[in-house]
């Protein structure tokens, strides 16, 4: 009998040191979590070639090019489209229109389909085309 209630004493013991830690890992994996859904992403604006701003912005995992800049910069857009940022608009007379790259390549879709990463690189450009 006494090897049992020991052996019982054992087991519950064990139990509640289990449990102790399970409780102090929970929070730190959600401080972890929610760590990894702010994200950062450097966004140019130039015109010709020449830097006229520069910002580093947060966004979350998920969001689209098109969401996070009009969300820091002021855009107008047509069908999806950007047309003007911060003011500098495209101009069909003189052929010259937003362009953008992505960590040095050409964007092979527009902004409202391209889910940014983590670190990303992107320069909008007004140019002629």
């Amino acid at each position: 009998m006494k090897k049992v209630l020991h052996m019982l004493s054992a087991l519950l013991l064990a139990a509640g040191i289990l449990a102790g830690c399970g409780t102090t890992e929970q929070p730190q994996q959600n401080q972890q979590a929610e760590q990894k859904t702010e994200q950062q992403v450097i966004i140019t604006i130039s015109e010709d070639g020449e830097e006229i701003s520069s910002k580093e912005v947060s966004f979350e995992e998920g969001d689209n090019l098109l969401d996070v800049m009009k969300e820091n910069f002021e855009i107008e857009e047509d069908g999806g489209f950007i047309t003007a940022i911060d003011g500098h608009s495209q101009d069909e007379n003189a052929n010259k229109y937003w362009l953008f790259t992505v960590n040095g390549e050409m964007s092979q879709v527009g902004a409202n389909e391209l889910e940014l990463k983590d670190g990303d690189d992107v320069v909008f450009d007004l140019q002629a085309t």
